[in-house]
């Protein structure tokens, strides 16, 4: 058991007997009455959000997870394919799961993978990206207002909005939680 008061991101709970991460998590403490936490947790299996309130010293059911590190294959439009980094050996994690990752995911890297009863709960994936851009509409001449911006598609397919003097080709980061560009990154 654990105090909802130390409940963080990224902890994993039993609730009604299914494994939710905890993906936000607010500490509220109120002029009068007792302190407390406001948390939103998703199913990794169903996708399913649940948004709890609960006093800091309430009591929660944690679950032991097991991190791995796995090396990202390919997906084939219905299941992540993935390989253990130790033993070689290779697992599918459904795409459903994790919709938003195939676009963050690489060919080749190596991902920490969260592990609950041999049930996939987490991928880690780093909170920036760098993308080559693959994609890239040409910037009209004379459209420089300030801000002006543009839509390129990276390697893995993701659509991002970047300024006009991105080309195909070049190399840029990405914010993974908000699909947002970065900056240009030469190297």
């Amino acid at each position: 058991m654990i105090k909802a008061g130390q409940i963080e991101k990224g902890t994993a709970l039993l609730i009604k007997g299914q494994p939710f991460i905890c993906v936000e998590r607010e500490f509220v403490n109120p002029g009068k009455g007792s302190a407390f936490v406001r948390l939103k947790l998703k199913s990794p299996a169903t996708g399913q959000v649940l948004r709890e309130t609960m006093k800091t010293q309430d009591n929660a059911e944690d679950i032991t997870v097991d991190d791995r590190d796995c090396q990202y294959l390919y997906n084939d439009s219905e299941n992540f394919h993935l390989m253990f980094t130790e033993t070689y050996e290779q697992i599918e994690v459904p795409l459903a799961a994790f919709p938003d990752y195939q676009y963050f995911m690489k060919e080749g890297e190596t991902y920490r993978v969260t592990f609950w009863e041999n049930q996939v709960l987490d991928i880690m994936i780093p909170p920036k990206v760098l993308f080559e851009v693959a994609e890239a509409e040409e910037a009209i001449k004379g459209d420089t207002v300030t801000g002006a911006t543009k839509n390129v598609t990276t390697e893995t397919g993701l659509v991002v909005r970047v300024p006009i003097f991105i080309k195909q080709g070049e190399k840029i980061l990405v914010n993974t939680e908000t699909k947002e560009y970065l900056e240009r990154v030469n190297k």
